[in-house]
């Protein structure tokens, strides 16, 4: 019997001794996601202030994943703003930041020029992430204005518009 409560003794100081880390004991990871209104509600309100600063552009709103929850085109925008703004939301969700910056990371004599290459991700400006509380929850791509920074000036000022509600996720 001595052996067994030694061995239980033992067994429990070392499984002590070995830190968890936060959720490693538990089968599932939590996250938030954009409500689909808010997402509605970001995209219309981006393609009003871009069309307010005289563009007309697409604006599509992926969640985390890179789904597409919104999307909508100004009567006049053009026929390519639908895939672009689309994959500049993805390409800012699955690379973490704004497409902007990594058009810059991506030039032909850049490390990081072989992402041009993948079919998916399109490196212009126009795609920024969406953050609230520290954790990406959705990604804005805007096409159609003349210029990927202008494109990029949308999505930030669309974010900005809804800022208060993205603070109460």
């Amino acid at each position: 019997m001595k052996k067994y409560v030694t061995a239980a003794v033992i067994i429990t100081s070392l499984l002590s001794s070995v830190p968890l880390h936060a959720g490693q004991d538990d089968a599932f990871v939590e996250f938030k996601v954009l409500k689909p209104e808010i997402a509605i509600k970001l995209a219309v309100n981006t393609m009003s202030l871009c069309r307010d600063m005289g563009y007309q552009v697409g604006v599509a709103v992926v969640d985390r994943f890179g789904l597409t929850q919104a999307f909508v085109k100004d009567r006049y925008a053009g026929l390519h703003v639908e895939e672009t703004a689309k994959r500049k939301a993805w390409t800012a969700v699955s690379f973490r930041g704004p497409t902007l910056d990594l058009d810059a990371a991506t030039k032909p004599d850049k490390e990081g020029f072989g992402i041009r290459f993948i079919s998916q991700p399109l490196p212009l400006g126009g795609g920024v992430p969406i953050e609230a509380d520290g954790s990406i929850v959705g990604g804005i791509g805007v096409s159609g204005a003349p210029g990927t920074e202008i494109d990029d000036e949308c999505a930030r000022a669309g974010i900005a518009a809804i800022e208060d509600e993205l603070l109460g996720f």
